[in-house]
């Protein structure tokens, strides 16, 4: 972690409390402190919109996180969020009881599968909340299937 420098300034203006990060790039460790100073609940993921704002997404309300690049994609019944943030991070930062990775680039939420289906070829299929489907890479299959079984 680097240095981290803070200081209080008095402004009588001010009827809230401002923050302000300054720092050479919006790093994940930048991301990680804005989280925190955020005081978002535990059981909300706070994200950085495309437009650089924090918007809160209640678990519960998620469906599936998706990344291409180094856009995440977060799916809900209700739509879906574009955030600049790495999937580790918000993993890290999710529930791990509720929510399983089933691939390099995506993680589900447990409470959204409607069906699973195992296939004679070995692959998973997944149909989840809002008609969704998607399916699962051969490698990450044992740990959900212990999960979906309950004993992960």
């Amino acid at each position: 972690m680097k240095k981290i420098h803070i200081a209080f300034e008095r402004d009588i203006e001010l009827e809230e409390i401002e923050v302000l990060i300054r720092a050479s790039e919006r790093s994940e460790e930048v991301e990680r402190l804005m989280v925190r100073l955020s005081g978002c609940p535990p059981d909300a993921l706070t994200v950085t919109d495309a437009d650089g704002a924090l918007r809160r997404i209640p678990e519960r309300e998620i469906v599936s996180v998706s990344v291409t690049g180094k856009q995440a994609q977060i799916v809900t019944e209700g739509g879906s969020f574009t955030a600049r943030q790495s999937l580790q991070s918000i993993e890290s930062a999710l529930d791990a009881q509720r929510f399983v990775r089933i691939s390099r680039y995506e993680l589900v939420n447990l409470d959204k599968v409607l069906k699973y289906d195992f296939t004679l070829g070995g692959t998973l299929r997944l149909e989840l909340a809002g008609g969704m489907e998607t399916w699962a890479s051969r490698r990450c299959i044992p740990a959900i299937r212990a999960r979906l079984n309950g004993k992960g």
